[in-house]
Formats: structure tokens, C-alpha cells, sequence
């Protein structure tokens, strides 16, 4: 029978070797199999000074540990990497491993790092797999590498025997470069990298390592160990699709980001076998003339509304609105494949060119859309309001509904204004006056609220049936986009206070209050141009509105709305409330479009169990789980808006790329140490002024100002101030401009020295500006 310390693992008798430091060392090494069980024990990775301290070897030990090791080596047990030992061929419990792609299913497949293809063959394949109590992060995805735990699969399926849980992601891609593939007359080829950061430092690929890429194709790249002289050189590693066709302009930006575009195979089947509802459990609206009103070009519709005047004696003037929600939670369950494929989703994005839906189609475009004259499952609310748009009480409901009608925000509009279609027509007295009426009520209490009024106008890309960029527009906010946004709103907050009062949790929308660093700097600004910031600590929306009220159509308005916006913090999904700042709203929640966010499916979820309303409400689960989730979805969301917001730049650096040397007017919208950038009047767009070309002078970025101010002459540029511009450059695979200033700036930032230069000649169109004097920068 052994003993009990020899049953124990080599890990464990360190533990109490190390804790008894009155035992005297040894001199005897371990052997060969001790050596070979103990580093598989410690899960690879194990130093010499690892294997001295654990078995306590003295001088002599240690002489003869080196020589065991040697032989060890020498016979292929272990290897030896970086001073760490680990069984040859094994794959060690902890590992740092690469995402090299993608099964059919979609989950992410690694490889360890550091791996002797020659003595052990090809290295093993790691499915990655992933929880909820993981903390939160950026998502990893190909080309990263990250620290994952190993364990044995359950099964072997598709001939990958391992899976890892993600400890660290340890670095983003940085040994891969995403491009475009362009081919050489010389049968060579080259990578454009897609990154500005990167622009104009071509890639040569090594030949016979094209991987059948064809000349305009996307692809990663895997850079090699670089010469001391000519291009890097990489192997192309994946081919993403071909970029021949702007209208796949997008998959830049998918890839870019990591953005998940395929559904498993099971979220799919899911979908597939998923049918319309039924009554059971629901209550019958389909009478009810409820109305879906939303952009034209809205690929989904996920919310319809409804008004009525509230007869009820005691609130005169009052209404009572209906809001009815897509029944989403109906058809994805907690747990499910679909459910799984919306988490890692967090949203749907939306490209000028094409939509990345959080949901497959069969679910976000036809069994959840809230068609015309189609029967469809909802989550809905019912809420009185008063006169002067107070909300006084509300109840939910599991429905069956049936759209009366589909109206754009013009199509509406139009109708309101006395010019009604032949769709809205009918609606006029039953349903769309009612609306209004409500809508007015509504908009007084958000006027006695105060949320931040910033104005920022939006973009829209026009495309041509080419996927090319035709124009872009500004679309004016008309009142009927306002309508919807206070009933969507109101009925965001009855969600969240339905959850709160049954004790349920949920995640919430919060907006923080500007941090007081931002304030100061705020502050600081306003006196620059003659205003000044209460010095309250407890600053509310209505003192910023105040501010933005004093410039309205002056000169300097843009400028305060920038600086106002820059100041404020940035909204998020969390489970603990902290309220919305910006709509000085004490709870708020998102429930209005579970089509296409995730948290909405959470709250909807949530209400469902609140009230009882099914048996597919939100299982328990604590409350730093739904924390880890608020933290992946808003990681999730910024992640959308940087790749929507970059594949508008990519579009409208192409549509300008032929008018290189053209001027502009615009306005400076950025200001850093490195140079100006300037947004375009026509498109929006942004280049940048590099700080090297601005004049015949020395800039430095003056933060309190936001502006770059010549150390000599004191010429300035200051944020919001009006330019001309001309464009010198346009690289559309990155999107970026760059321009050269052609006005003159501004003299009025601080006082000019009496030893100062004169200031430049006047720059005239077309002409090349004056480069800076030689000599070194103070």
C-alpha cells in the first residue's frame, strides 16, 4: 500500500517540502519518470530552478539534474524552450496559444504558440470555449494570441480533441496584417494595408505563399522575420473575399473588427424550425390599429405604437399610449444556440452597403418583424399619461398583434402637415392625430425634464445600385422621428421600473455625469470665448443646454456643441443603476428593439419572469454574470460604431479619391499635437492637416484653447473655426484624406509679440503652402 505522499501529485509534495524548511536537502536527483511526471503535472512550462526547489537538491543534485535533463533531451521526452521544460509532444495544462481560424460551426480554433512541427508533427487543435463568469474584454478572434487553460474534450468532434478557456487575451494580431492583395507583373505580390496607422508601408509576399489569393482580394497576412533591408515580407494566411466590388467595402471593417458575419450551423437550424406563434398565453390586440412608423430604408421593424385619449374623469387631458415590442424571447430562449450566437453578437450593425444582424433572417426579418396586416407575437405596454405628459401608471402585456399599417417618419409627417397617402389617409382621425396629441403632451414633460439638447447633425450614404457612393445628406430630425424617440422612451422607463419594483435584475442604461476633469477643461474653454460655467460640483443637463442656447446661430455654435459633446462621458449597459445623465432620467433600460440589441432581450426576459407572463423569462443568475454581460454588449456596441463610422470613411475617401488638388470648405473638427483634422461641409468627411504643413511657423497644440497656435507670429487654428482646404491625398482601402490649409488663421488666441515674424503671405488657392523655416523645435 503507498504511502501518502506518494499518491500525492509532484505539485502537492512541493507544498509540503516548501513548508517544512527544517528538511534537509538531498542529493539523489529525481528520476528519469519522476522528471517526466512531474513537469506533466505542472502543466509544461517548468523551469530548472522549478524541479531544484521541489525536490530540495543540494550541489551534488543539482549536477546530476543537469545531466538527467540533458539525456532527457537528447532522447525527445522533453523539450526545451526559453529556459522552460516541457514533455515532448504534450500539450501543457496553461498555453500560450494563436486563433487560426474557424470551424464550419464558427468557434474559434488556436494552436499553441511554440510547437516542434519537425520531432512531434502538426500541433494539436484547441477549440476554444467560453462562459459567462469570463471577465470581460475585447473579444478575441483570428490572428490573436491568448493564454488559454486546457482540458480534454468531452468528445472528439471534427478531429479536435482539446479545448481551452480563455484566461488572458495576450496580444491583438500584432505578427498579421489585414489587406488588399495586388498582384505584379513580375508574378509577384504585394499587401496595401487597411490600417491608416500603416499607410504607405507595402508588404511583399513570399512567393508560393499567395494561398490562391487573386489580385484585389482581402486577406491576412502573416509577417515573417524581418530583413535588415527591403520590404517586410509576410505569407498570406486567410482569404476573405474579394474587394473588387465596392459594395463589399464593408468586409474591411468586419474583419478589421472581429465582427462575427456567419451563424452556426445550430443557431441556424433554430431558426429554421422556429413558426409563428400562437394565442396560447397572449392576449388578442389584433384589433387594436397599431402602426409600425420608422425610416425608409429600415430593415427591421420591431416596435408599433398607438394613442387614444384617456376618457377617465379624473385625468382631463390626458392620454393613454401603447407601445408593442416584437416578442423576440419567444423564439430565443435562454441557453439556445440562437441565444449564444445574439450574446456574442451583442447588436446588429449597419453598413451603408449591408447589415450584420444580430439575429439570422428567418427570426429578424420575417417572424419577428411587425409586418402590415400580419398577425405577430409582442411584448407590449400600456401607459397613461397626463396632460402635461406625466406618466402615471402602466401595465404590460403578452400579446397577439396585427400592424394596421407600415408609415415612413416623411410618410407620417406628410400626413400631419395636411398632405396624407393613400396608406395614411384612413389613419388620420383613429390613429395618427391621437398619436400627435399624445406626442405634444409628451414633449412638455421632456421640455420640464431638461435632457441635453446637443445637436449633431447625422450622416447618410446615398449609394449607387453599384455599391459606389452617389451623396451624402443630413437628414433635418422631423417631428415624427421625435415622436417615436419619447414613446420609445417612456416606454423604456416603464420597463425598467417594472423590473426594479419586482426585484428582478436587468440591465440598465446608464450615462454617467461628466467627470470633473472634463468640467474643469470645459470651463476653461468657455472663458476663452468670453462665457463662463456654473461652479456648482453638481452640474444638470439644463446648465449645458444653457451654454448651448447662448450660441445658437453665431458663429462659434458648432464649436460649443463639439466641446460640450467631448465633455460628457460615454453611455453603457450595467447592471447596477447609476441613471442617464443626458436624459436626466433617474431608471432607464433598453426594451424597445431586443430585434437587434441584446440588452433589450435581457429586459424583455426579465419582465416576462417579473410578471409571470412565460415560462422563457430570465433564469436566475447572479449579478456579476449580468454585470459581464453589460460589459461585453457595450464593447460590443462601441465596436459596431467604429466599424460603421470607418466604412463611411472608406466610401467617401473612394468618392473623393478622383478629385485630388480640388478645394473645400469645412470646418476644423479635431485638434492634437500632431495636426488638425477637418470635417467637410458636402460629405462630413474627415482628413487631416499634418502639424508639419500648417505654416511658415513652429504649432503647438494649446489644450486649453483647442487650437494649434504658431510660436512665433501667434497665428492660430482653433476647433470649429472655418477653413479651406485642399485635398492632396485620398487612400480609400484605409479611408483617409489628407489636406493642405488654405486659409489663414486666426490672431485673436492670446497676445502676439512685438518680436514675432510677420505672419505668412496670404495662401492662395492651389498654391503650395510655405514650409517651416529650418532650424530645431523649442
Amino acid at each position: 500500500m503507498k504511502s501518502t505522499l506518494e499518491v500525492l501529485t509532484y505539485t502537492q509534495r512541493k507544498f509540503l517540502v516548501t513548508k517544512n524548511p527544517k528538511k534537509p536537502k538531498q542529493s539523489a536527483a529525481p528520476s528519469r519518470d519522476e522528471l517526466i511526471a512531474f513537469i506533466r503535472d505542472r502543466g509544461g512550462r517548468v523551469s530548472k530552478r522549478d524541479i531544484v526547489r521541489a525536490f530540495r537538491l543540494d550541489a551534488v543534485g543539482k549536477a546530476e539534474l543537469k545531466s538527467a535533463l540533458r539525456s532527457l533531451r537528447e532522447e525527445g521526452e522533453v523539450s526545451h524552450r526559453r529556459r522552460r521544460f516541457n514533455v515532448a509532444g504534450h500539450l501543457p495544462n496553461v498555453v500560450l496559444a494563436e486563433i487560426t481560424g474557424r470551424d464550419e460551426d464558427g468557434d474559434l480554433i488556436a494552436e499553441p504558440a511554440e510547437w516542434d512541427r519537425a520531432d512531434h508533427g502538426s500541433p494539436p487543435k484547441i477549440r476554444l470555449v467560453f462562459n459567462r463568469r469570463a471577465r470581460a474584454g475585447p473579444a478575441p478572434g483570428v490572428g490573436d494570441r491568448v493564454l488559454l487553460r486546457t482540458h480534454r474534450a468531452s468528445e472528439i468532434s471534427d478531429g479536435i480533441a482539446h479545448e481551452g478557456n480563455v484566461l488572458k487575451l495576450v496580444d491583438k494580431a500584432r505578427m498579421q496584417v489585414l489587406g488588399i492583395f495586388r498582384a505584379r507583373p513580375d508574378g509577384g505580390a504585394r499587401i496595401v494595408p487597411v490600417d491608416k496607422k500603416s499607410l504607405g508601408r507595402e508588404i511583399e509576399i513570399i512567393r508560393g505563399a499567395e494561398s490562391g489569393a487573386q489580385d484585389g482580394d482581402l486577406v491576412t497576412a502573416e509577417l515573417s522575420k524581418q530583413r535588415a533591408y527591403g520590404l517586410p515580407q509576410a505569407r498570406v494566411r486567410e482569404k476573405l473575399g474579394s474587394l473588387k466590388s465596392e459594395r463589399a467595402v464593408s468586409l474591411i471593417a468586419i474583419h478589421a473588427h472581429g465582427i462575427p458575419n456567419a451563424f452556426s450551423r445550430e443557431a441556424l437550424a433554430e431558426s429554421q424550425r422556429a413558426g409563428p406563434a400562437t394565442m396560447k398565453g397572449r392576449e388578442d390586440w389584433r384589433d387594436i390599429p397599431l402602426v409600425t412608423i420608422d425610416p425608409p430604408d429600415a430593415k427591421d421593424h420591431d416596435d408599433a405604437v398607438f394613442a387614444e385619449p384617456d376618457t377617465d374623469a379624473n385625468n382631463k387631458g390626458g392620454h393613454i399610449v401603447t407601445v408593442a415590442i416584437a416578442d423576440v424571447a419567444h423564439y430565443v430562449t435562454p441557453g439556445s444556440a440562437l441565444d449564444r450566437s445574439a450574446l456574442e453578437r451583442g447588436n446588429s450593425v449597419y453598413f451603408p452597403d449591408r447589415v450584420v444582424p444580430m439575429l439570422p433572417e428567418a427570426i429578424s426579418n420575417d417572424l419577428c418583424s411587425l409586418r402590415a396586416k400580419v398577425d405577430r407575437p409582442a411584448l407590449a405596454v400600456r401607459m397613461v399619461i397626463s396632460a402635461n405628459g406625466r406618466k402615471l401608471r402602466h401595465t404590460f402585456h403578452r400579446v397577439m398583434m396585427r400592424s394596421a399599417a407600415r408609415l415612413s417618419y416623411q410618410e407620417a409627417q406628410d400626413a400631419l402637415e395636411g398632405k396624407p397617402d393613400n396608406t395614411a389617409g384612413p389613419l388620420m382621425d383613429r390613429v395618427l392625430n391621437p398619436l400627435f396629441k399624445a406626442y405634444q403632451a409628451l414633449a412638455k414633460a421632456r421640455d420640464a425634464r431638461q435632457p441635453l439638447a446637443l445637436d449633431i447633425p447625422e450622416r447618410k450614404l446615398i449609394l449607387k445600385p453599384d455599391g459606389t457612393l452617389d451623396r451624402v445628406i443630413s437628414p433635418e430630425r422631423i417631428e415624427t422621428q421625435k415622436l417615436i424617440e419619447e414613446f420609445m422612451i417612456l416606454a423604456n422607463v416603464a420597463a425598467a421600473e417594472t423590473c426594479e419594483h419586482r426585484r428582478i435584475p436587468l440591465l440598465y442604461r446608464v450615462h454617467d455625469a461628466p467627470a470633473q476633469e472634463k468640467i474643469a477643461a470645459l470651463r476653461e474653454f468657455l472663458q476663452t470665448i468670453g462665457q463662463s460655467l456654473s461652479k456648482s460640483n453638481v452640474l444638470r443637463p439644463g446648465d449645458f443646454n444653457r451654454i448651448l442656447d447662448r450660441f445658437k446661430g453665431k458663429d462659434t455654435e458648432r464649436l460649443v456643441h463639439e466641446v460640450v459633446l467631448r465633455s460628457q462621458a460615454q453611455a453603457e449597459y450595467a447592471a447596477i443603476n447609476y441613471g442617464h445623465f443626458g436624459l436626466q432620467l433617474k431608471r432607464y433600460a433598453h426594451f424597445t428593439s431586443p430585434i437587434r440589441r441584446y440588452a433589450d432581450l435581457i429586459v424583455h426576459r426579465a419582465i416576462i419572469r417579473a410578471l409571470n407572463l412565460g415560462h422563457d423569462g430570465l433564469p436566475d443568475m447572479e449579478s456579476e454574470t449580468l454585470a459581464e454581460i453589460g460589459a461585453q454588449i457595450s464593447a460590443a456596441e462601441r465596436r459596431a460604431m467604429a466599424a460603421e463610422r470607418e466604412t463611411v470613411d472608406r466610401l467617401i475617401a473612394h468618392f473623393l479619391a478622383d478629385r485630388v488638388g480640388a478645394t473645400f470648405r469645412g470646418r476644423i473638427s479635431g485638434v492634437t499635437r500632431a495636426g488638425l483634422f477637418v470635417k467637410l461641409d458636402d460629405t462630413g468627411a474627415d482628413g487631416f492637416v499634418p502639424a508639419r504643413t500648417i505654416g511658415a511657423d513652429f504649432y503647438r497644440f494649446d489644450e486649453r484653447h483647442h487650437a494649434m497656435i504658431g510660436e512665433r507670429t501667434k497665428e492660430a487654428y482653433r476647433l470649429g473655426d472655418r477653413v479651406e482646404v485642399k485635398l492632396v491625398e485620398a487612400i480609400p482601402v484605409a479611408g483617409a484624406l489628407r489636406f493642405e490649409l488654405l486659409s489663414e488663421g486666426r490672431y485673436d488666441i492670446g497676445p502676439r509679440r512685438k518680436s514675432a515674424l510677420p505672419p505668412p503671405p496670404h495662401r492662395h488657392k492651389g498654391k503650395h503652402r510655405h514650409k517651416r523655416p529650418h532650424g530645431k523645435r523649442k
